[in-house]
């Protein structure tokens, strides 16, 4: 049953929240596009830096993580370079069965060849425009929108914000806040959080992953976090037992608080074994017994290439390590179109046009 259900994932509609558009990047457009700026690589052959990204990302330490990106975001400071990475993340997401995507990154990270802030979204959706284009042709309907990051460590927020807003009808969709999570939290720049409220702007927070339940909670309530950026630390809030044969949880009053409100977390497992987040075994995360305790939970890749990884594989290892179904399945891509950065009647029609009956397509062919 499991091996029949594990071919199956590939054609299942999925809904990815939290995917960095300079953390899928293909092995071998780094490799053209390093070429063109001459920046040196740690390889020289696509397989072998592919294994690179992978090796270094797997160290342990979020912080060891994050030195990967060096390499991504070097080779993208020119619009055409945006527009091809974003274009190509289209398209491979397409190919993955992704219905509905959210691409995040952090247009400053972009000025260095003298692109404007403006540029550089710009850049990113024409690629994204012409890749929807391309997958529509090749029968793949995706939508996909742009989640604007500001990076905690830098003093960009509130200019980064109001950029967000700005574009707020011509793809862009939320904003984040990413990078070093210990020693950078919401409060850093407080008035972010209440400039975004007043314009009615979706919002998500790294939060939980290197740091805990302190972290989550400025994210829920300083920064009024519509979902939290990973969030598998919420259980430090929880106290499991097992007495009599039965498994207990006793929630402490933030992991109340986030359940209670039904804050969807943007759960990566992948990543979040590389980077010690959760758990040393998909087995052993904590996305299973937190969805078991009816948390908002979502499935996500976070950064395809340095995880090597993709939905149907998030997917593949829940089912195979974890126990998970189609149920598991369909619950957790209903949770992340549900708590997509869209207007309610456009969740509704991709959960009743788009996810609803292509699960049901599948259960079919299964039966």
């Amino acid at each position: 049953m499991t091996q029949a259900l594990l071919d199956l994932i590939p054609a299942l509609p999925k809904v990815v929240l939290h995917d960095h558009l300079d953390g899928g990047l293909r092995p071998q457009t780094v490799l053209e596009l390093a070429g063109e700026v001459g920046h040196e690589l740690p390889a020289q052959d696509a397989e072998a830096l592919g294994t690179w990204f992978r090796e270094a990302a797997d160290s342990g330490s979020l912080v060891r993580y994050l030195e990967t990106f060096d390499h991504t975001i070097a080779v993208m400071q020119t619009p055409e370079a945006l527009s091809r990475v974003a274009r190509e993340a289209v398209l491979d997401l397409a190919a993955d069965g992704v219905v509905y995507a959210e691409q995040r990154w952090a247009p400053e990270q972009h000025l260095q060849r003298g692109m404007t802030l403006p540029d550089t979204v710009e850049a990113v959706q024409a690629g994204i425009d012409e890749g929807v284009r391309e997958a529509a042709a090749r029968g793949q309907i995706i939508r996909v929108g742009q989640l604007v990051t500001a990076m905690r460590h830098a003093d960009r927020w509130q200019e980064v914000a109001e950029l967000a807003v700005a574009y707020r009808d011509a793809g862009v969709v939320g904003f984040d806040i990413a990078g070093a999570e210990d020693g950078f939290p919401p409060s850093r720049h407080a008035d972010v959080w209440r400039f975004l409220a007043e314009n009615d702007f979706p919002v998500t927070i790294h939060a939980g992953e290197a740091a805990g339940l302190d972290s989550i909670a400025q994210a829920v309530h300083l920064g009024q976090a519509d979902r939290i950026g990973h969030g598998v630390r919420i259980v430090e809030d929880i106290t499991f037992s097992e007495a009599e044969g039965e498994r207990r949880a006793e929630l402490g009053r933030l992991a109340h608080w986030v359940r209670d409100h039904q804050i969807p977390l943007e759960v990566c497992p992948v990543s979040n074994l590389q980077t010690a987040a959760a758990g040393s075994t998909i087995a052993e995360h904590p996305i299973t017994r937190l969805k078991e305790l009816d948390f908002a939970i979502t499935l996500n890749t976070d950064n395809r290439l340095m995880s090597r990884t993709s939905m149907s594989h998030e997917m593949s290892l829940l089912v195979s390590e974890a126990g998970w179904t189609i149920d598991d399945l369909a619950d957790v891509t209903l949770t992340a179109a549900w708590s997509a950065f869209v207007h309610h009647d456009e969740r509704r029609a991709l959960v009743e046009q788009v996810i609803l009956p292509g699960y049901q397509k599948i259960e079919g062919a299964q039966r």
